[in-house]
């Protein structure tokens, strides 16, 4: 059976995407850059047929025109309860949850997320700045699975673990997500004085797989298994 992969993004509208990255090369760049992210993730996972992407897409009625997947809504709520609801809809399968602004997320990272769910219930991508890049869950989950998590905090992972405690946690490797034009030039790997460059950052930087800011101590107090 395919792996089923929920990628979380905003339907690509002007003014309404990447709003810290608009205020470095302005909201129509922007814009341009989430398109090119969120239709490059599409293809690049969909050409696999071990993995099934489904885009989940806010606001719930949003159309993307010529993004070649199933849509559905994240609803009301938090990121956590938006986050929640979707992993409800398959509650007997393993599941993972990605975004659209990390580089070169592609099969092989959810394949290896898959071989993490063999030895552990859960499995966090983390990311440089306290977040996380890729959640993946089996079947046994806990009740509430990211309450009290501050979103949009460097606590973000440490707070989602405490909700893990006594289960095992595995991680995958750290990435870096684009939030600001200082993270593109970082990873295009491009001086401030030049233009940013997306098709590096779409297609995903060599460097993009290293460890950038994450450390031990965003992993929280939950049992971990590295994969």
């Amino acid at each position: 059976m395919a792996e089923t992969v929920l990628i979380f993004a905003r339907a690509p509208r002007l003014g309404t995407v990447k709003r810290r990255l608009a205020a470095g090369i302005g909201a129509r760049e922007a814009l341009r850059f989430h398109r090119a992210m969120l239709f490059s993730l599409a293809r690049r996972l969909r050409a696999d047929r071990r993995v099934r992407p489904i885009a989940v897409i806010t606001p719930d009625h949003a159309r993307v025109p010529g993004l070649p997947l199933p849509l559905i809504g994240q609803g009301a709520g938090d990121l956590g309860a938006r986050m929640a609801r979707a992993l409800a809809r398959f509650p007997r399968r393993r599941v993972y949850i990605v975004g659209c602004d990390i580089p070169g997320i592609g099969p092989a990272d959810i394949l290896a997320a898959r071989r993490a769910l063999g030895r552990a219930e859960a499995v966090f991508g983390p990311a440089a700045d306290g977040g996380y890049w890729l959640v993946g869950l089996g079947p046994r989950r806990p009740a509430r699975l990211f309450a009290g998590v501050r979103w949009s905090t460097p606590d973000a992972l440490a707070d989602t673990l405490a909700n893990f405690i006594g289960r095992r946690v595995a991680f995958l490797s750290c990435r870096r997500d684009i939030d600001t034009v200082e993270d593109l030039w970082a990873q295009s790997m491009k001086p401030p004085s030049r233009s940013p460059a997306f098709p590096a950052a779409v297609s995903g930087a060599r460097g993009s797989r290293q460890s950038s800011g994450c450390t031990k101590r965003d992993f929280g107090s939950a049992r971990s298994r590295s994969p």
